[in-house]
């Protein structure tokens, strides 16, 4: 996959209790495939990670949320954990940047929980999605299709359930991130 995503630039929406293997295994995929990322965050200097059980670690956060633009990046990646997203679905400035990666039709990744954002965004209807199963309710009241499946495309979007898809969801994120999924809808 090495080159695959050569001058692509991702946002890494996150914010403290992110699933840790939910931001680094998928960073790490994009960053081996070309691709410049950068961890954005409503926290400033660092944010901590959530790993399985307890807190972890503690990333350096690139860009802060209210200095970051859809138009600086070319695809979106939304790592779950449960606080991270239900923080973040709740942030104004949050909702309106996965917003407008959506509104500017740019691909957009999420894991696990990471979709509650996506559905304060009200970009979850008509979407085939997959999540983590607490979030099945949440999203057929957006308007979603909830499918049980390791990795969902639906247009510029791809959606999984778990840490243990992770390299399903790695392999389609950086196809659709490169432009070589069919994005129709």
């Amino acid at each position: 996959m090495a080159g695959r995503l050569e001058g692509k630039k991702i946002a890494i929406l996150v914010t403290d209790g992110f699933e840790y293997v939910e931001l680094v295994l998928p960073r790490e995929a994009l960053d081996d495939a070309g691709a410049q990322t950068s961890i954005v965050s409503p926290k400033d200097g660092q944010v901590r990670s959530w790993n399985f059980t307890d807190w972890g670690e503690r990333l350096k956060v690139d860009v802060p949320l209210v200095k970051a633009r859809e138009a600086d990046f070319d695809a979106l990646l939304l790592p779950g954990g449960v606080i991270n997203p239900d923080l973040l679905r709740i942030d104004d400035t949050a909702v309106a940047l996965v917003r407008a990666f959506f509104d500017a039709g740019k691909p957009v990744a999420a894991i696990c929980h990471g979709p509650w954002t996506i559905i304060n965004a009200g970009a979850a209807k008509g979407r085939r999605m997959t999540s983590w199963p607490s979030l099945i309710a949440d999203l057929k009241n957006a308007g979603a299709d909830w499918v049980d499946q390791e990795v969902v495309v639906d247009g510029n979007l791809v959606t999984s359930r778990k840490p243990d898809d992770i390299p399903a969801f790695n392999e389609a994120m950086i196809m659709l991130f490169a432009g070589q999924l069919a994005t129709a809808r």
